[in-house]
């Protein structure tokens, strides 16, 4: 009988992967909730910071309402966000996607319940000051640590807490933005490194559990809906690409700038802790010249996704946020990164509008604001559901794909990483962001087994045609040095050690090595003899 043929197309535990599909339940209800407290707790702060009253509404902050003394709001928010990162914890500081990738690469999935605790404080306090950042960082930040410590609590398996991290985090980005399939989407382009049922379908049950939280709390409607059907004419597909590559410029410039900052804070005399108040002096002087670029910014977002901002604005808007999100976020502050792409976006496809016959303004914000996202962060699908699914202007899918497309492109080429991964490269960490199917995923047992010695009695066993990774993984969670294969009937026939697993790998890789040059190969075959 050929052992193989028990194998299928995915590598799936029924009994652990219903036990995460449940433990995604709740952990996707909590970041539901976590978001509306943030939400609360974001706009109360702004009202208070700014005088507007008593409220929690989501407003821009209007630092003439109390003169030239708001300047300095941002720089008492930095104060606060300094002595929380010194006296809390230091994991607060940046924007949580990183953060979120470090915890899965380098720290075995494990977020301290600390940062639960402090990073949604911080960032409510730095945003409601005026900090030019989203809720969606610190949401998906904490929404993954809640999953981290639930998968800690239960003694989950490594793999099985970053499932469950990346659970909260994506559930955490659909209740801010009410945008379930992009969020399902970041998971698997930007955190779960894998794609798998295992850790897919569990990643979906918590999005759209945190959905239902966030319809009974927050409402069914995302922030950025259109007025209208929007539409664009034939030509636009071309217009798109040079948006694009527009975008994709934006976003390099964007990128080496914030590190460009990051570096000048690292040669000042003055410790960490006060660099997020100056870049709040920094906020703060830009907000009072243009104070649509404070705070979160969604209604200015879908102030210009529905054609309401003038040009002029526009023009504004983009230089004054770039500088204020480049200056505080360098700082090392608390805050996310994608409502203030999705702001310099749509301002950059406003201006865009202005040269292109139509002058669609609204319409090009949404393909500018998609196109600088999934540049930024080299997320293409993700990007182009996200502004489909917040607008809900689904007529201009094909134009905000290929200005996604286009601005991924441009990055890859001319940016070596991403302004998620760079932070990473600084800490030493490579992240391979080109998915593949694993070399010992294309072995099985039997191939490189040893034959049964009766010296060595390991405790731990696999089947002689499970896959080699399956047995590696069982090897690492065990902390056993080597396992027994038993056959069908549960006869020893072999054991399986460190020497084999590097001997699959090899085997592994002259096997993809191999398919390639029949591919190739194959490709000259086929190809129709020039005249």
């Amino acid at each position: 009988m050929n052992p193989t043929r028990s194998l299928g197309d995915f590598s799936v535990d029924g009994k652990r992967f219903m036990l995460l599909c449940a433990c995604a339940l709740p952990i996707g209800a909590l970041a539901g909730l976590l978001a509306k407290v943030l939400l609360l707790a974001i706009g109360a702060i702004t009202h208070l910071a700014y005088g507007l009253g008593p409220g929690t509404s989501l407003v821009a902050p209007d630092p003439h309402h109390l003169g030239p003394l708001a300047i300095l709001i941002p720089v008492v928010g930095g104060l606060i966000v300094g002595a929380i990162a010194r006296y809390g914890t230091e994991a607060i500081r940046g924007h949580g996607i990183p953060e979120a990738i470090g915890s899965i690469l380098n720290r075995d999935s494990v977020i301290p319940a600390r940062v639960a605790f402090f990073k949604p404080i911080a960032s409510a306090v730095a945003i409601g000051t005026g900090g030019p950042f989203g809720a969606e960082g610190p949401i998906i930040m904490t929404g993954g640590a809640f999953g981290s410590l639930f998968a800690q609590f239960l003694r989950l398996t490594s793999a099985e807490r970053r499932v469950l991290l990346v659970a909260g985090a994506s559930a955490g980005m659909a209740a801010t933005f009410g945008a379930p399939i992009a969020s399902v989407l970041i998971a698997v382009e930007l955190l779960l490194f894998e794609w798998r049922p295992r850790s897919f379908v569990p990643v979906v049950v918590a999005v759209f559990a945190a959905m239902l939280v966030r319809e009974a709390l927050i409402g069914e409607m995302p922030p950025f809906v259109t007025a209208g059907a929007l539409r664009l004419p034939s030509f636009a597909i071309a217009a798109a690409v040079a948006l694009g590559l527009m975008g994709g410029a934006v976003s390099m410039l964007m990128t080496k700038l914030v590190y460009w900052t990051e570096d000048a804070y690292h040669r000042l005399p003055i410790p960490w802790m006060w660099w997020p108040a100056l870049g709040g002096l920094i906020v703060g002087i830009g907000g009072w010249f243009v104070p649509q670029a404070l705070g979160v910014g969604y209604p200015t977002i879908a102030g210009m996704a529905n054609g309401h901002v003038l040009l002029g604005a526009a023009v504004g808007i983009a230089i004054v946020k770039i500088v204020i999100w480049i200056a505080s976020l360098s700082s090392g502050t608390s805050g996310g990164v994608l409502a203030p792409l999705l702001m310099i976006g749509a301002a950059v496809g406003t201006l865009f509008a202005a040269v292109v016959p139509g002058h669609a303004a609204a319409a090009w914000a949404i393909v500018g604001m998609a196109a600088l996202m999934g540049g930024t962060m080299r997320a293409p699908f993700m990007a182009t559901l996200f502004a489909l699914e917040t607008t809900r202007a689904w007529g201009l899918a094909p134009e905000v794909f290929v200005g996604c497309v286009a601005a991924t492109t441009f990055t890859v080429l001319f940016v070596p990483r991403s302004i998620l991964t760079e932070r990473l490269a600084r800490l030493g960490m490579h992240v391979a962001r080109e998915y593949s199917v694993h070399p010992l995923e294309l072995i099985a047992v039997e191939q490189v087994m040893l034959p049964v010695d009766g010296s060595v009695r390991p405790a731990e066993s696999v089947a002689v045609g499970d896959r080699v990774r399956r047995a590696a993984d069982a090897m690492a969670e065990r902390h056993q040095e080597r396992l027994a294969v038993v056959d069908a009937s549960g006869h020893w026939v072999g054991v399986l050690g460190p020497e084999q697993l590097l001997a699959a790998w090899r085997l592994g890789m002259h096997t993809e090595t191999r398919r390639r040059r029949v591919r190739s190969l194959r490709r000259i075959t086929h190809r129709r003899p020039t005249r």
